[in-house]
C-alpha cells in the first residue's frame, strides 16, 4: 500500500448493478463489486483501498459454513435480516440493521456467517432472508492478532448525516462506531430521507454505493439501489436522496500498490 495525495485526475466513474459480477446458488445471490471467486477481471480488482465490497443475499437457513481468512480487515454492515457470526476466537455475535461489525483475520482465523439466529437465540424459524454488505481492506501490518469488534449505532444518528462506522483514521478516534487497522481509510454511512443531503468526502479515493433506495449525485446524475460510483481525486458533491436511501462511502487516502 502506498500514501496518494493530490493531485490526481480528476474523475468519476459510475458503475450499474446490473454489471456487477454475480454468484447465484440456491441459498445465495451475491454481487461483486470487484473481482472475487473465480470471477476475475484484472482491470477491475479494488478501488483505493477496498478490495471486496460484496451484496449478499442469504436464505434461511443457509449461509457460508466456517471458512479461513488471513491479512485483511473485514466489515459487514446488515441491510435486512440477521446473520450469526461465530469465529476460531470465540466470538459469537447476531448482527442486525445498524449494528456494525468489523473482524481483523490478523495472523489467520476460521469464521461463519449463516442465517439461522434461532439456532443460537432459540425460538422458531423464521423465512425472511439477510441482506449484508461485506467488505475488505488490507490492514497497515500483516500479521496483527486477529480481532473482533462491534457496536449498534442509533437509527436517528445515521438519519442525522454521513456517520463515521468504521476507521482507522486518527481524525476519527473515538468518533467512528468501530476501528480497523488501516489509518488511511474510513466506511460511512447515512440514511437519508426523501430530499435529504450529504457531502462526498474529499479524499484522493472514494467509494460511494447505494444500499438502498435512489439518489443524485452532484455532476454525475442518478444512481439507483446497487449502483456505485468510484471518484478519484475529487470530493465535496453534494448527493441528494430522490426516495428513501441508505447510502455507504468509504473515504481512502491511500491506494494499493
Amino acid at each position: 500500500m502506498s500514501a496518494t495525495t493530490h493531485p490526481l485526475t480528476p474523475q468519476v466513474d459510475v458503475r450499474r448493478t446490473d454489471d456487477r459480477f454475480k454468484t447465484r446458488i440456491d441459498w445465495l445471490d451475491s454481487k461483486h463489486s470487484f473481482s472475487f471467486g473465480h470471477h476475475r477481471n484484472p482491470n477491475n480488482t479494488h478501488h483505493g483501498l477496498l478490495l471486496v465490497s460484496n451484496d449478499d443475499v442469504v436464505l434461511p437457513g443457509a449461509g457460508f459454513d466456517t471458512h479461513p481468512h488471513r491479512d485483511m480487515e473485514i466489515v459487514t454492515w446488515v441491510l435486512q435480516g440477521s446473520l450469526v457470526h461465530q469465529d476460531s476466537e470465540g466470538n459469537t455475535g447476531v448482527l442486525y440493521p445498524g449494528l456494525a461489525q468489523r473482524m481483523s483475520a490478523g495472523t489467520g482465523i476460521l469464521h461463519s456467517e449463516r442465517n439461522d439466529s434461532w439456532r443460537t437465540q432459540g425460538g422458531p424459524s423464521h423465512d425472511e432472508p439477510v441482506r449484508f454488505i461485506q467488505m475488505w481492506i488490507p490492514p497497515d501490518e500483516r500479521g496483527i492478532q486477529p480481532g473482533y469488534e462491534q457496536r449498534e449505532l442509533d437509527d436517528g444518528l445515521l438519519r442525522g448525516g454521513l456517520v463515521p462506522v468504521a476507521s482507522g483514521m486518527d481524525k476519527h478516534n473515538g468518533d467512528a462506531a468501530i476501528r480497523i487497522q488501516n489509518r488511511d481509510a474510513a466506511l460511512h454511512a447515512a440514511r437519508l430521507d426523501v430530499g435529504g443531503s450529504v457531502t462526498v468526502p474529499d479524499a484522493p479515493f472514494v467509494h460511494l454505493f447505494v444500499a438502498r433506495g435512489n439518489v443524485d449525485l452532484e455532476g454525475a446524475g442518478p444512481l439507483a439501489e446497487g449502483d456505485a460510483a468510484r471518484l478519484t481525486g475529487t470530493g465535496g458533491q453534494k448527493l441528494t436522496a430522490d426516495s428513501e436511501a441508505e447510502v455507504l462511502i468509504w473515504e481512502m487516502h491511500a491506494t494499493i500498490r
